[in-house]
């Protein structure tokens, strides 16, 4: 299927390409943590559905309602789920459909669009494994190494997430600054324009 060139202008531009990027990003550690959901609740796809339509827009098709539904389909079974691990995994899933419809302006918040599932992720593996932080260092480290430069141009048009109270937000401050200092380039806090970069890593 041909990919959209379509960009979409705020504080600076997104294209289609870009947001491709993200959502395959954050769908690749919302599946990662699915079993963890579908063990703690077996009969409701509402994640799975979320994570088959970022997959369908991070390969080509056209961003749709099917995102945004999906999207507020999981987050809604995340509320309803029985632990803090099983909700953080559906919230993950929501997460990873709605990247398809990351806002182009510089607020802090949209940060959490890009690296919140990868947070989530770390910290249900610390949840699973008794507070390992060892694994939490393992998993950190590999949402850094499945940062693409196209990724992380992207996030750099954002300001830095700002600090949270939860273990999440701390887990999501931290792999922001690291991502940050990778590329050498500080946090931005005034419009930007990206370039039209197209992805080009493999779909695992």
């Amino acid at each position: 299927m041909a990919k959209s060139t379509h960009t979409v202008s705020g504080d600076f531009d997104l294209t289609m390409d870009e947001l491709r990027v993200v959502a395959r990003y954050v769908a690749r550690h919302a599946a990662d943590v699915l079993p963890v959901f579908e063990q703690a609740v077996p009969d409701d796809p509402r994640p799975r559905a979320a994570i088959d339509a970022a997959r369908a827009f991070a390969n080509g098709a056209d961003r749709t309602r099917l995102q945004r539904v999906t999207s507020m389909d999981a987050h809604r079974a995340a509320r309803s789920a029985p632990s803090e691990a099983a909700r953080l995994a559906a919230r993950s899933a929501g997460d990873a459909a709605s990247a398809a419809y990351l806002h182009p302006i510089a607020r802090a918040g949209q940060v959490g669009h890009i690296l919140r599932a990868p947070a989530s992720a770390a910290y249900i593996g610390e949840l699973e494994a008794g507070g390992d932080l060892a694994l939490v260092d393992a998993l950190m480290e590999r949402s850094r190494r499945r940062a693409t430069p196209v990724l992380i141009d992207v996030l750099c048009r954002y300001p830095l997430a700002t600090g949270g109270s939860s273990r999440v937000a701390r887990l999501m401050s931290a792999l922001d600054h690291s991502l940050r200092r990778a590329a050498e380039r500080p946090p931005v806090h005034t419009a930007t324009t990206g370039a039209d970069v197209r992805e080009r890593e493999s779909t695992s």
